[in-house]
C-alpha cells in the first residue's frame, strides 16, 4: 500500500525527479501557454460553507481528530446530517459570476479554479449521473439563472479573457459506490468495502466517475486543465484503479486535445504539473507547478476567517513566480454569494501592484541566482526583472546590489519608467537608488534590467 499523501487535509506533491512529461504536443505547448499565466484564482464553494467548518473532511471520521474540532454546536451524527442536507437551504441569492469575473481580471488573475465537486460529492454543475446536485429542486437555488454554478463562471471567466482550471474529487463521500451504506460508516477517508470482494461495486464507481469527467470535458467548453484532488484514490492504494487514463484520453481524442491534468500526487503520465498544497518548494523546480495556497486561513469559508494583506500576497506570489510556479489564490465565497470584503481588498491592492509590475510576473521564466534575501529574479524577452520586497514601511537602500553577472545596457524603475545609473563589477550589478522617488512605492519595488543585444 502507498503511503497517504494527504495530512490533515493538506497534500504533499510528487517528486520532482519523478514527474514524466506529457508526450503529445498538443498537451506540452498548452501546459507551457498554461505556466505562463502564473496567477489563478481558486475558490472552494458547496453548500456546506453554511455552517461555516471544514469542507468535507469532517464527514471522514478517521480525520476526525483534526477536521471536526471545530463541530461544538451539537454531536457528531447530527452533524453530518446537517451538512449533508445543507443543499436543501443552499440559495446564495447574491451570486454574480459577471462581477466575480471583472474582479478577478481587475486583481490581475488569468484563470479560474472552480471545485465542481469536493469529497463530499455535491456537484456544483448539473450532473446527470446524481440529484445531489445545485440544479436539483432540492436545492432552493436551481430556479436562479446562474443556477449552473460552475457552467455561469465559465462563460462569465472566458468572456473576460481567463482560462478554466476544473477541480474535481475523484472520491465521492455520497456516493453509494465510494461510501456503500450495506456496509455501515466508513471508517476512513477512503471506500468502506474490500474492492477485491466487491469488484462489481468498484466497477459502477468507475463508472460514475468518468461520467462525471466527460460530462465536464464536453458539456462546459474548453477546459484547460483537469484538476483532480484526493490522491489516495490511486491504483496504488487499496487498488482504488479508476482507469483515469481512458476518460482522459476520450476527452483528448474529442472534445479536449490540449486537456492539461493534475493527478496530484499519484505521478505519472497524467500529472501533468505537481501541485504543492499551502507550501512552497525551497527551491526552483524545474517542471511545470502550481502552488495553492489561501487569502485566509483555510480553503473553507469560515465565518471568523483571518485574510493577508496585499503586501503578503505579493510576496507570496514573487516567490513562488522567481522559483519557476504559478499561483492559485484561494478566495472561499461566503453563504450568500458575496465574496468576504477582507478578502477583497487584498486581492484588489495585490491588483494595483500587478498593474504597475506585472510585466516581469506574467509569461515569465526563472533565471540564476533566482533569488536573494529580499530580492526576486525572473526574465523575458531581452530583460531580467528584480523585485525589492518591502517590510510594512518601505525602505530602500540608496545602493541595491543584486547578484547578477549579465551585459546591461540599462537599468529602468518598473514604476516611474526613469533610468538608473549602475555599474557592475565582481560578478555583482550595484544599481544606485537615491534618487528613486519612493512617495508611491509599496509591497515591493521593481526593476528592470535590459540585457545588451
Amino acid at each position: 500500500m502507498k503511503e497517504q499523501v494527504v495530512t490533515n487535509g493538506i497534500h504533499t506533491y510528487t517528486d520532482a525527479e519523478k514527474y514524466v512529461p506529457a508526450d503529445s504536443p498538443a498537451v506540452q505547448e498548452h501546459i507551457n501557454w498554461f505556466m505562463g499565466l502564473k496567477l489563478g484564482l481558486m475558490m472552494h464553494w458547496a453548500p456546506g460553507c453554511q455552517l461555516g467548518t471544514y469542507e468535507s473532511w469532517p464527514l471522514s471520521d478517521g480525520d476526525g481528530s483534526w477536521s471536526q474540532e471545530d463541530v461544538d454546536w451539537t454531536d457528531i451524527p447530527t452533524f453530518k446530517e446537517q451538512y449533508i442536507n445543507a443543499n436543501k437551504t443552499f440559495n446564495p441569492v447574491k451570486f454574480r459570476p459577471d462581477r466575480w469575473a471583472s474582479l478577478a481580471k481587475e486583481c490581475g488573475f488569468r484563470y479560474l479554479l472552480f471545485t465542481t465537486k469536493h469529497h463530499d460529492g455535491f456537484c456544483m454543475f448539473d450532473s446527470e449521473t446524481t440529484d445531489y446536485k445545485i440544479t436539483h429542486e432540492s436545492c432552493p437555488f436551481h430556479t436562479s439563472p446562474y443556477a449552473d454554478i460552475a457552467g455561469s463562471l465559465y462563460d462569465a471567466f472566458r468572456k473576460e479573457g481567463l482560462a478554466i482550471s476544473a477541480y474535481f474529487s475523484k472520491p465521492d463521500w455520497h456516493s453509494d459506490y465510494y461510501w456503500h451504506s450495506e456496509f455501515g460508516t466508513a471508517p476512513t477517508r477512503n471506500m468502506n468495502y474490500n474492492i477485491k470482494e466487491h469488484p462489481d461495486l468498484w466497477k459502477k464507481f468507475e463508472e460514475f466517475t468518468h461520467r462525471q469527467i466527460l460530462e465536464l470535458g464536453r458539456n462546459y467548453g474548453k477546459i484547460d486543465v483537469l484538476w483532480l484532488d484526493g490522491g489516495w484514490v490511486s491504483k496504488d492504494n487499496l487498488d482504488q484503479d479508476i482507469h483515469l487514463e481512458k476518460v482522459v484520453e476520450t476527452l483528448r481524442s474529442t472534445t479536449q486535445p490540449h486537456l492539461i491534468v493534475c493527478d496530484r500526487c499519484v505521478g505519472g503520465p497524467y500529472e501533468n504539473i505537481i501541485t504543492p498544497e499551502k507550501q512552497i518548494p525551497d527551491q526552483p523546480l524545474f517542471i511545470p507547478w502550481e502552488t495553492c495556497a489561501t487569502v485566509g486561513e483555510r480553503f473553507s469559508f469560515h465565518y471568523t476567517d483571518h485574510f493577508k494583506t496585499g503586501r503578503e500576497l505579493v510576496h507570496m506570489l514573487l516567490n513562488v513566480v522567481s522559483k519557476g510556479g504559478n499561483l492559485a489564490l484561494n478566495i472561499a465565497p461566503q453563504p450568500d454569494g458575496e465574496l468576504p470584503k477582507p478578502a477583497v481588498e487584498s486581492i484588489k491592492n495585490m491588483g494595483k501592484w500587478l498593474a504597475l509590475f506585472g510585466d516581469g510576473i506574467y509569461e515569465t521564466s526563472i533565471i540564476p541566482p533566482y533569488f536573494q534575501e529580499r530580492i526576486k529574479y525572473t526574465q523575458k524577452s531581452g530583460n531580467i526583472y528584480a523585485y525589492f520586497l518591502y517590510d510594512e514601511i518601505p525602505d530602500l537602500p540608496n545602493m541595491l546590489s543584486l547578484t547578477i553577472d549579465a551585459d546591461i545596457r540599462e537599468i529602468r524603475s518598473m514604476r516611474t519608467g526613469q533610468s538608473l545609473s549602475f555599474e557592475c563589477k565582481g560578478g555583482q550589478t550595484l544599481i544606485h537608488t537615491e534618487k528613486l522617488l519612493l512617495d508611491e512605492a509599496f509591497y515591493a519595488e521593481g526593476f528592470v534590467l535590459g540585457l545588451a543585444v
